[in-house]
């Protein structure tokens, strides 16, 4: 056979099977048509939903006041092996500012300070208390030996002297704040509609002061509580209970309490309607300052619902008080003295991170033995010690 015939044949062939096969029908090819447009549609519908989240979220955002000059400086003392651990969590100072609802965020007392700490990989949060009275080297820069109450720093040097002295104190490399002033607490509160708490009769009376100074400052009721019971505390009364420090164990029962109140205001945000975060939102974020961008924020945010509220604590673990010279004032003061701090940075370690082994920085341990030196408080004897 030649090869025009064998070509020829094959070209009818060719044509044959394309004979065989169906012609798909005008009505089908609209229908198909059809379909792909409404495809396009949904995903162009979606498209355009996230983009408008994203841009009303971004919008909220420049609604708090970020700290675009803020530079945490690295903790360098820090080994490799502890910057990789600490790699592993997200780890936030978080300051409470008693400055009267006055806007101001470069100083003040900070009456509350916390450190939040994040898994990244499970998003459990923990919380630790620093006793505001805790006696710490203050990391001022124009006095390198001045040892005062660790809420003396805020009110010296702003964000910047507190995260260094959360940092090199406790062997941290904490590189981002969160301030608040009293009013910001009281209106989420108030918003998340109130968060229900067990208090005692004691606690009841004494949240009668703080509450008087709270809603002069907020412009909102007293409602005086007169017995102990369970109720749903509205922004004023649980900012009072939160406030309260001369009834139970003073300071380290105080930071239980705010602790507590943290823990339920969580709990009521995160099963809140989005109606109520707008609100939230409005109210509060105008109401803070961060060092955090926005785009860090919505990086924490995404994951808002699948945080989990952990263990929390207090810190100094093993501590003692008693009335010592510190600087910045002419008499002594009412502090709480670590007991001693090396030891105490260690449990932090483990208590945080999971670090069973920690061995705590030449700074940290030379600002412990200064600690001691000052005030001769160490650590408690080991039971083996006392045998």
């Amino acid at each position: 056979m030649s090869d025009n015939r064998r070509n020829t044949r094959s070209s009818n062939v060719a044509q044959g099977q394309r004979r065989q096969q169906p012609k798909m029908s005008k009505k089908a090819m609209r229908k198909k048509k059809r379909k792909r447009k409404i495809i396009l549609l949904a995903v162009e519908l979606i498209l355009l939903i996230v983009v408008l989240a994203g841009l009303w979220f971004w919008q909220k955002l420049s609604k708090i006041e970020t700290d675009d000059t803020f530079v945490a400086e690295s903790n360098e003392e820090l080994t490799d092996d502890t910057k990789d651990i600490l790699g592993e969590y997200t780890t936030i100072a978080l300051f409470g500012l008693d400055n009267r609802d006055n806007g101001n965020y470069k100083s003040g007392n900070s009456d509350v300070i916390m450190i939040a700490r994040i898994d990244n990989e499970t998003k459990e949060v923990k919380l630790v208390s620093v006793y505001r009275d805790t006696m710490l080297n203050m990391m001022d820069e124009d006095d390198k030996d001045a040892y005062s109450k660790a809420n003396a720093a805020y009110n010296i040097g702003g964000p910047e002297q507190a995260v260094r002295m959360l940092n090199v104190n406790l062997d941290l490399d904490i590189k981002e704040y969160v301030s608040f002033d009293f009013n910001a607490v009281a209106e989420a509160i108030d918003l998340l509609g109130g968060v229900e708490i067990e208090i005692s009769t004691a606690e009841a009376v004494a949240m009668q002061g703080y509450q008087e100074e709270i809603a002069e400052m907020t412009d909102k009721d007293k409602d005086y509580l007169y017995q102990g019971g369970t109720y749903n505390l509205n922004g004023v009364q649980a900012v009072a209970y939160a406030r309260i420090r001369y009834i139970g164990n003073g300071d380290f029962q105080r930071t239980e309490r705010q602790r507590l109140v943290v823990n339920k205001m969580v709990e009521k945000a995160l099963a809140s309607d989005l109606g109520t975060i707008n609100e939230l939102i409005d109210t509060v974020f105008p109401q803070i300052k961060t060092s955090l961008s926005k785009t860090e924020i919505l990086s924490l945010a995404k994951d808002a619902m699948n945080y989990s509220m952990g263990d929390n604590t207090g810190f100094p673990f093993d501590q003692e008080t008693g009335s010592y010279k510190v600087s910045y004032q002419s008499k002594k003061a009412d502090c709480v003295i670590p007991a001693d701090l090396a030891s105490n940075v260690k449990q932090l370690h483990e208590f945080l991170y999971g670090t069973t082994d920690y061995e705590v920085t030449k700074s940290v341990q030379n600002i412990s033995d200064e600690i001691v030196n000052r005030t001769g408080v160490t650590a408690p004897k080991k039971e083996s010690e006392d045998e």
